[in-house]
């Protein structure tokens, strides 16, 4: 038996979105740019996938923008806050994303764009009260926090930052990678400036995604070349990626709730068997069920000078998961989320993350060769 419990990373394509996709590949290969029929019915294919996707977020399809990913997205997003709107600082935490950190450290260091990472306490929750100092203080400002930390799950009380944002006057973005498709998403009633997704965290194709953009904001080209994405970002489009982006969000969206409720079990149930194993144990970030995201769950195990090899071991008993620390997966440093929560990095820890298509059934083989696997290690 194998198996999957590194979702966080990437999702399995549902068989729908594969023979969605499969369709546009073996039929439509006109260039949408293209007045001719063939072209007219790719162009067709695109513009009646962003409106489903919208119709899910309740939001209008001229403010979606199809990325590469979520990465691009991200990107996309300080560029236009920086480049186009003023933005002089810059508001985040240290455990984002390296799609948004790497970008804002980048500002800060070649622009002189002030950057400054909010107080974080040992879960990964943010300070508001911080933040609402900070908020009031007249520079023009861009918020970038993360909605789910893809690492420890810990969950940022969006709505409340979306609020504080807006009184302030500040520029809001929201990492949602991890939480698009996993959650219900009201556009037109979250005050938010930019959100990102990427198809491949549920269950759709890797290679494509999209950068939300509030109709409030005007903005210029970021990508030149090509008048797609209305002239925001250059470049033929990935029909069959965007019409596997829309049927993902169609899947997702028949019962975004039942699904919730199926992986938060299986993520409760895991929890409860492995506390009992190991006594001494502990779980990173918020665990509770309001506070997490319900796909991750970070486990910091005991002690054991076998730790680098926990993961391969895994591995060869079938089971597939994320290290989170230099002991566990061999690289020369820890993670930088741990390491910013003050986690015990000298201790193997372990990120598991589950998809609506996990069983109960593969959480029983995969804590048996967890057992296993820390009998030999700590023998």
């Amino acid at each position: 038996m194998r198996v999957y419990l590194d979702n966080a990373a990437t999702t399995p394509m549902a068989p729908e979105v594969v023979d969605a996709m499969c369709d546009v590949l073996r039929n439509q290969f006109g260039n949408p740019s293209s007045t001719h029929s063939y072209g007219r019915a790719s162009k067709a294919l695109i513009e009646t996938s962003r409106r489903n996707i919208a119709k899910h977020l309740n939001c209008q399809p001229s403010e979606l923008f199809f990325t590469s990913g979520g990465t691009e997205a991200d990107n996309l997003a300080c560029h236009i806050a920086v480049q186009e709107l003023g933005v002089k600082r810059i508001i985040s935490t240290s455990i984002e994303h390296h799609a948004v950190g790497h970008t804002v450290e980048m500002y800060r260091d070649r622009f002189k764009v002030e950057l400054h990472n909010l107080s974080l306490d040992n879960q990964g929750h943010i300070d508001l009260m911080e933040l609402e100092r900070l908020l009031k203080e007249p520079i023009p400002t861009l918020v970038s926090l993360m909605h789910a930390n893809n690492e420890i799950a810990t969950l940022i009380p969006l709505e409340q930052v979306a609020t504080l944002c807006r009184t302030h006057g500040a520029y809001f973005h929201s990492d949602t990678v991890q939480t698009m498709g996993h959650y219900a998403f009201d556009l037109n009633a979250l005050d938010i400036d930019f959100i990102t997704c990427a198809a491949h965290k549920f269950h759709g194709p890797k290679g494509i995604g999209f950068l939300y953009v509030n109709k409030r904001i005007k903005m210029t080209p970021m990508i030149l070349g090509g008048s797609q994405e209305r002239g925001f970002r250059g470049g033929t489009e990935n029909i069959s990626g965007i019409v596997g982006l829309s049927k993902a969000f169609d899947l997702a969206y028949e019962d975004v709730h039942a699904h919730h409720e199926h992986v938060q079990g299986l993520k409760t149930y895991m929890m409860e068997r492995l506390k009992a194993h190991f006594p001494d144990l502990l779980f990173h970030g918020d665990t509770t069920p309001e506070g997490s995201l319900y796909t991750v769950l970070n486990v910091c195990f005991p002690a054991t000078d076998k730790a680098s090899m926990l993961l391969f071991t895994l591995d060869l008993k079938g089971v597939a998961v994320s290290g989170g620390s230099a002991c566990t997966s061999g690289a020369t440093k820890g993670s930088h989320v741990l390491e910013g929560i003050g986690a015990d990095m000298s201790r193997p820890n372990v990120r598991f993350s589950f998809s609506r298509y996990t069983t109960k059934e593969e959480l029983d083989f995969a804590l048996e060769q967890v057992y296993s696997a820390f009998a030999i290690a700590l023998a």
